[in-house]
């Protein structure tokens, strides 16, 4: 799991036969052979003087003009170095792209050499963690195209260090147009497909981080990535951030027929949706019940029953009191759509809201109108909800066969 803008603080590891950094290790420079730096302003300054810039500046010419033997091992110097550099971290990457490292790192990541991609893919994910600028400099010197061919390798750990650092770059805002047109987001729900549970991870956060830039993000996905991202958002808490970006993938494909085909046959796909609503953070109901919605709109004959079914209606009333403001208008709209009752005989819940608000405030005066309002309303749907509870045990036990007594 990564943070909202996709940076690794929190990533876990790629398996046991590559040592990829921990989170903690890439972003805090905490690993093997780590001291906590003690040093003073002027001794850290000093120390850069000194050292670390006549290395950052062999390093470079190594990546330059060394065999592939020395640059692999420049590249692996260069991950340790950022890693090890705790506090000053963010100076040792601004030196090391100043120095001119990146783009000899990204001619590695088109090299015949299995290493040789794997250490300038590492170092690179270490140069782009909490840089701006060197995320911007890694595309622009021509990391996607390489990066989509590693996504296609049979080497799950090199295809996985690709999709993290994928997720890395799409985090800039200047990146991600590239990045959707570079063909990976194909490749990405193979991810989501095929992947270990942490590449899964990665790829919907990356999928969601272009997602959020893209005109027409219907494009970016294909209805292929409805069942992965269902089980995944099964198997998640419906609060998380993780739901949050799933919910919102699973509502961009509902605006597309096979998408909202997908979500129906989904074995617990309506189910799980049903479950964000009623367990969801204040995002996550707000994507679930817009998905449930898209469905009902394009086709509420054929849709319908569906969601009543799994027993949306205490989720979706509890919404139209709790939800953010867009959450609870799409609530309403879709509790109107599952009513029996034809459109112009029904009472909208805006109408239901203003009567409630009137009775209120003949009540308790206009000063407390609101609140008692609100108490009101939430009374109603606590009442709704144990009704249509009991509705449902009742059809329940209507369904179930009785078992003659011998």
């Amino acid at each position: 799991v990564r943070n909202r803008e996709g940076e690794e603080e929190e990533r876990v590891g790629f398996g046991p036969k590559t040592h990829t950094p921990t989170a903690r290790e890439r972003e805090m420079g905490e690993g093997e052979n780590t001291e906590i730096e003690t040093e003073t302003e002027s001794e850290a300054t000093s120390t850069w003087s000194l050292g670390k810039h006549t290395q950052i500046i062999e390093l470079s010419e190594t990546l330059t003009n060394g065999n592939l033997s020395a640059k692999i091992e420049a590249a692996r110097e260069i991950r340790k170095m950022v890693r090890k550099s705790s506090s000053s971290s963010s100076k040792t990457r601004a030196k090391l792209a100043a120095a001119g490292v990146i783009e000899p790192l990204v001619l590695m990541l088109s090299s015949s050499n299995v290493d040789a991609r794997q250490s300038s893919l590492l170092a690179l994910l270490n140069l782009a963690v909490r840089n701006e600028r060197n995320k911007v400099k890694i595309v622009t010197d021509g990391a996607m195209p390489p990066l989509v061919e590693l996504l296609k390798m049979q080497n799950s750990s090199i295809r996985e260090l690709a999709t993290a650092a994928i997720l890395t770059l799409s985090a800039a805002a200047s990146n991600k147009p590239i990045i959707a047109a570079s063909g990976a987001a194909p490749l990405l729900v193979q991810i989501l497909k095929s992947g270990s549970v942490q590449g899964k991870v990665d790829a919907v956060t990356a999928l969601h981080n272009l997602s959020t830039s893209i005109a027409n993000s219907i494009e970016l996905l294909d209805a292929s990535a409805v069942f992965p991202l269902l089980n995944l958002l099964k198997e998640c808490k419906k609060y998380s951030k993780f739901a949050e970006k799933a919910t919102a993938l699973l509502e961009i494909l509902s605006n597309s027929e096979e998408g909202r085909t997908a979500i129906s046959i989904a074995d617990g796909g309506i189910l799980t949706l049903v479950e964000t609503v009623e367990d969801g953070s204040l995002v996550s109901t707000e994507h679930a019940v817009g998905t449930l919605l898209s469905l009902c709109r394009s086709c509420r004959d054929k849709y319908r029953e569906l969601i009543l079914k799994e027993g949306a209606i205490p989720g979706l009333l509890r919404l139209t009191v709790e939800g953010t403001a867009e959450a609870q208008d799409r609530a309403r709209v879709l509790l109107d759509l599952l009513r029996d009752s034809p459109p112009e005989k029904r009472l909208t819940s805006s109408v239901l809201e203003k009567i409630v608000y009137d009775i209120a405030e003949r009540v308790d005066g206009a000063d407390k109108a609101a609140e008692t309002a609100k108490r009101l309303l939430q009374d109603m749907v606590q009442r709704s909800m144990e009704h249509s509870m009991k509705c449902i045990q009742h059809r329940a036990a209507s369904c179930t066969p009785s078992i003659p007594s011998t």
